[in-house]
């Protein structure tokens, strides 16, 4: 079908309207905006109609098919008589939805209206953003992951295991979709803070692509989800009967990284330069070698160690406003050296050398890192994996975090240790001691994991706190005075990073557009969410706050002369907005 670039409202378009939006491959399904008043037909493998037209999910709009449609559809009698809007049906599942008690409960109730009825089911997410954001994805994508194999029902992605090597390419095309531009691969062995679930963490790819769509606006028909199965070392899935992959011990060594190379070989010569292939949940060892390997020959992205980074650079940067100065003039205290710890210090590293001209090395000296040994020091050089020697610094070696607070006196502390609880009281209040208003992150996923509570941040500093989370905290009154915790969600950045990599046809992701990122996002907090204590904007705002995500990503892809997408479009964000996937319903010729 054709897909033109519709006018927009003040009249201006900001591409050529015989070219195709969404990264250059023709919208086919008239997903975007730009399409959304044009008359589409509903192709399959021929023009969907009957039975078949309600059993496709991308097509199907339920009681909303008009008089004209049921007619010209062949859908009499197939549906009850009464003929429903969009909004009311978004009116009735919402309804249902919070019906349920158990968080669980909605997650299944979320994927089963995806699986009928694709439109609706991303109208819901990006109308009711923070009420469902924590149900399709963390906190309670952890605990469907764990029970993957209990409620799988259909496939929703690829799953390659060690049984496919030597056929990735042939399985690939087995995937009905050809014009992909997101993959979102994982191995199951790190999900979240829950460990190695093996096949099941398919729920992490599924959580993150319905993302990419609600709050980025990438076409659904544009993103896969991957599983890459080597096996799973968890005995208890091993012993399960319910376990829906290879029960084996994991693959490691050159059998692991073979299969790995197969597939990011078969990625590009099935779907070009242009795929974006974000890693996502792979365990330390395995992570910062892959991104190393492939970040100069393909368009890779590791949500873990640079979309973490990258939101939360934005909160330190937003938050400079309420503590004065610039990052430079900060001490950065992490409990966790991992992906997250080690991503998100380098990136705070390079933006103080970039903003202050020193060279990294010595920008690094502001950021101390704590491990499960204790602070991380020269003397323990020789013994540290590659990824934390740049850390280690002069320093008497320190056994515990509290001694570390005490003797580096930080003003900003950062949690991703992936262990609940460990900001303890004297740890806090220590903090509270050194700095009339300290900067506590407690990172870790899902909320059981987070190193310390909201509520807890803020009594023992006597409200002083400014604190932020990587999974939702309620707002929490402390002597008469209502704080709004800040959540340091990765979904703030992978979609609008993921978006301006598409739009601008980039082929290779740079830290200076991690950077961009950061910046745009925290261009958005406004100085009625400071009076809030609020270091992120609300979620609410998310598509927009996207659009300009995407815009600075883009543009900074076009400088760098990493975009393809020629010639650059004049007004950057409002060629996003008018990429964006949109979810009402069409109307069927």
């Amino acid at each position: 079908m054709e897909s033109t670039l519709k006018k927009l409202k003040d009249g201006e378009s900001v591409v050529d309207p015989s070219s195709a939006v969404g990264g250059g491959v023709d919208d086919v399904y008239g997903e975007d905006r730009a399409c959304e008043d044009q008359l589409i037909t509903p192709w399959t493998v021929s023009v969907a109609s009957g039975y078949t037209l309600l059993r496709d999910p991308r097509h199907n709009k339920g009681l909303a098919f008009t008089e004209r449609e049921r007619d010209s559809h062949y859908l009499r009698g197939l549906l009850p008589p009464a003929v429903s809007t969009q909004e009311l049906q978004e009116k009735k599942l919402m309804q249902n939805i919070r019906n349920y008690e158990v968080p669980l409960h909605k997650y299944v109730a979320m994927m089963e209206l995806e699986e009928r009825n694709e439109r609706l089911f991303y109208k819901l997410l990006i109308d009711n953003v923070e009420e469902l954001l924590p149900v399709v994805y963390t906190p309670t994508v952890g605990e469907a992951c764990q029970k993957y194999g209990s409620i799988f029902k259909r496939p929703q992605g690829l799953y390659i295991s060690l049984k496919e090597k030597g056929k990735i390419l042939e399985v690939l095309r087995n995937w009905p979709e050809r014009n992909i531009q997101v993959i979102v691969v994982t191995d199951g062995e790190r999900i979240l803070g829950l460990g190695d679930l093996g096949c099941q963490g398919m729920g992490i790819p599924v959580g993150k692509l319905a993302l990419y769509t609600a709050l980025g606006g990438v076409r659904p028909s544009a993103c896969l989800p991957i599983t890459i199965d080597v096996g799973t070392n968890n005995q208890k899935l091993l012993d399960d009967e319910f376990y829906i992959g290879l029960k084996q011990k994991r693959a490691t060594g050159k059998e692991y990284y073979d299969l790995l190379e197969e597939f990011m070989s078969a990625v590009k010569q099935n779907y070009g330069e242009k795929v974006l292939v974000q890693f996502e949940d792979f365990a330390n060892h395995n992570a910062f070698e892959l991104l190393a390997k492939y970040r100069t020959s393909h368009l890779v992205f590791n949500d873990d160690i640079q979309g973490t980074a990258s939101v939360v650079l934005a909160g330190l940067v937003a938050s400079l406003n309420l503590l004065g100065g610039s990052l430079s003039d900060h001490t950065f205290l992490f409990l966790g050296a991992g992906e997250a710890g080690t991503g998100i210090a380098e990136l705070i590293a390079l933006e103080i050398s970039t903003k202050t001209h020193i060279p990294v090395e010595e920008a690094r000296k502001k950021i101390w890192l704590v491990d499960s040994k204790g602070l991380i020091v020269s003397s323990r050089k020789e013994s540290l994996q590659h990824f934390k020697k740049p850390w280690a610094h002069e320093n008497e070696p320190l056994s515990t975090l509290l001694d570390a607070v005490k003797a580096i006196k930080p003003s900003v502390l950062i949690g991703t240790s992936g262990v609940g609880q460990t900001f303890t009281k004297d740890v806090v209040e220590a903090m509270a001691a050194i700095n009339e208003r300290p900067l506590i992150m407690a990172l870790s996923n899902p909320t059981s994991q987070a190193e310390c509570t909201a509520e807890q941040a803020y009594t023992w500093t006597e409200g002083r706190v400014i604190f932020s989370s990587g999974s939702p905290f309620d707002p929490y009154e402390y002597n008469g005075k209502l704080f709004i915790p800040g959540q340091a969600n990765n979904a703030y950045i992978f979609p609008g990073l993921g978006f301006g990599l598409v739009i601008s046809g980039a082929i290779r992701v740079h830290d200076e557009m991690l950077l961009a990122a950061s910046e745009a996002l925290a261009n958005q907090v406004t100085q009625e969410h400071y009076d809030k204590g609020m270091i992120y904007p609300p979620l609410t705002n998310i598509r927009k706050i996207s659009a300009h995500i995407a815009a600075n990503v883009a543009a900074k892809a076009y400088e760098l002369g990493l975009a393809t997408r020629l010639p650059r479009p004049a007004d950057l964000v409002k060629y996003a907005e008018s990429c964006m996937y949109t979810p009402n319903y069409r109307s069927y010729r």
